[in-house]
């Protein structure tokens, strides 16, 4: 895999992701899915959950990096620890022996996906660990949770935990509102209210319209600076908004590129955007380097990054 969005090891602050780890069943389907019969796929095992993906595409752009979850004590957890350590990651993970490491089964076609998800070991993450990890990482200038841990009930402690240390510290602050449907199941105020005070939130377009309400892309981009210090909202082919609690939004094209799967896409944008308005990169700067890797992962199977490509 080849892009000029890699880059040489950075000298920027560390990234602390906090957030989900699985073991990811990408089927890329060859036609609508047929219910009650067979549908022709690729299928493939790798790695994923929002926290790794991120994590893993930071890595892969040099960034340093260290993420924090949970894994089974099993053959995937391993697996997928190898896999993240390969690319460059400094993984802190409690590891569960009494769960399994969490599966995502990913149906994927004509630029749609859908997930079928087991969180398993994720729902184990603890305040504690998050606390003890983070102090580990001392040489952190930056948290970005994943909001997986907040949307379900198991594991919002140690996401709640996660903010609340960082902002203790001095830390910028990153959420990506994860999904939608679970975002409705636990409610846009409750949601809001946890993530209040962040320097940065982010949400695709359905995302958004949970949060935000109707609107366009702009709009809601806006609506989400009233909680968060910038609000950036993700529209897949159709680009990026950031907005500032100034009134100022900025917009920005994706690149295009041939589509083979859009899994992880969101998160390679995130790690794009991260790593360098970490650098001090204003926002079109910031927007143009979350495109780059957007594209990058949309032109491979599965969430992450080969590693080793250049």
């Amino acid at each position: 895999m080849t892009s000029p969005a890699r880059r040489h090891r950075s000298t920027s602050p560390r990234i602390v992701v906090v957030g989900d780890i699985v073991t990811d069943v990408v089927a890329v389907l060859a036609g609508p899915l047929t219910a009650g019969s067979d549908t022709p796929a690729a299928i493939r095992f790798t790695g994923g959950g929002q926290a790794a993906n991120t994590a893993a595409w930071l890595a892969w752009r040099g960034h340093p990096v260290t993420l924090v979850g949970a894994v089974g004590v099993d053959r995937e957890g391993e697996a997928r620890l190898a896999e993240l350590a390969r690319l460059g990651v400094h993984c802190l993970v409690r590891r569960c022996p009494d769960t399994p490491t969490g599966t995502v089964i990913v149906l994927a076609h004509d630029g749609e996906r859908t997930m079928v998800t087991e969180r398993g070991a994720n729902l184990r993450l603890t305040p504690e660990h998050v606390t003890a990890a983070l102090a580990e990482a001392a040489d952190a200038g930056h948290l970005h949770l994943s909001a997986y841990p907040m949307l379900d009930a198991a594991s919002r402690p140690a996401g709640l935990r996660a903010l609340a240390v960082a902002r203790g510290r001095g830390l910028t602050t990153s959420v990506d509102a994860a999904s939608a449907a679970p975002l409705r199941q636990v409610g846009t105020t409750a949601f809001l209210s946890w993530v209040r005070g962040v320097d940065l939130l982010l949400a695709n377009l359905d995302e958004a319209a949970v949060l935000a309400g109707p609107g366009s892309p702009a709009a809601r981009a806006r609506v989400l600076t009233g909680v968060a210090r910038h609000g950036v909202v993700k529209n897949g082919a159709a680009g990026s908004v950031w907005a500032e609690r100034n009134g100022v939004v900025v917009e920005s094209a994706a690149r295009r590129v041939p589509v083979r799967d859009v899994t992880g896409a969101g998160d390679a944008f995130a790690a794009g955007l991260l790593s360098a308005w970490v650098a001090g990169a204003g926002p079109a700067e910031a927007l143009r380097h979350a495109a780059e890797l957007g594209a990058v992962a949309v032109s491979v199977v599965g969430a992450r990054p080969v590693p080793g490509g250049a």
